[in-house]
């Protein structure tokens, strides 16, 4: 399905990311696994992909850098020739209810969600211009398009990946290069696992279907936005959220 094809995936060390560049790889693309802290679980998503027969390499930049970002960018695309296929899912949370969270609480959430998907975007557009053709994804979340009490930094950030991603889709709908977001719900990953249980049954009683969400699931509508299935589709923001925000 990716046979040939060039994939970055931003924060991919584990979780949703993962599970994307493990299916990516699986179905042919070289990927990039980007991480900025967890070096050795990098190397296992590496591992994992490699375990399929898969091509992979663990790349460390810090999304939220421009110029190292810029220069990780421009090396892979002089060392692979092109690049097919960028997913931005890095992300990081400090949450809190907004009367007490700090400036740098919220500054940090922002950089690294919205201004490091910028940043990616910003590196690959000119190649996806020049080649006519390519895909992104970026990884918004439910909480960007109903809110989330005690993430007012987290939800400002994936609601404005949304409005990102829409932006980038009309200005290079015209070179061939598809701009797409997806917006996971509750998904069973590190970031998930802390919430008390408590918190888990509240948010289950908000999802029509009854479950949190596995990062396969987000990890399959990649794949398809990723592949020829999807040229023509663009600008759209799909939740794999268990029906939240129907």
């Amino acid at each position: 399905m990716l046979s040939g094809k060039t994939a970055v995936v931003t924060g991919a060390s584990k979780g949703i990311g993962r599970a994307i560049a493990v299916a990516l790889g699986e179905h042919g693309a070289h990927v990039v696994v980007n991480y900025n802290g967890s070096e050795q679980a990098a190397k296992e998503t590496v591992q994992a992909i490699t375990e399929k027969g898969g091509s992979a390499e663990a790349m460390k930049f810090n999304v939220a850098d421009y110029t190292e970002t810029s220069e990780a960018i421009t090396e892979i695309i002089q060392k692979h020739g092109k690049l097919d296929i960028l997913v931005n899912n890095a992300g990081i949370t400090k949450d809190g209810l907004m009367m007490r969270m700090s400036e740098e609480d919220f500054d940090a959430v922002i950089n690294t969600n919205l201004k490091g998907a910028f940043t990616t975007c910003k590196a690959v557009s000119r190649q996806m211009m020049k080649q006519r053709s390519g895909k992104v994804i970026n990884i918004s979340s439910v909480s960007g398009v109903l809110g989330n009490a005690g993430q007012a930094n987290y939800a400002s950030a994936k609601a404005g990946l949304i409005g990102l991603t829409k932006s980038m889709a009309r200005e290079l709908a015209s070179r061939g290069v598809t701009v797409n977001a997806v917006a996971p719900g509750f998904i069973e990953t590190d970031m998930t696992k802390v919430l008390s249980e408590q918190v888990k049954e509240a948010a289950v009683k908000q999802i029509p279907l009854g479950s949190f969400g596995k990062p396969e699931d987000v990890a399959e509508l990649v794949l398809f936005l990723a592949s020829d299935k999807a040229k023509y589709i663009t600008g759209q923001v799909i939740c794999v959220d268990g029906g939240m925000a129907m």
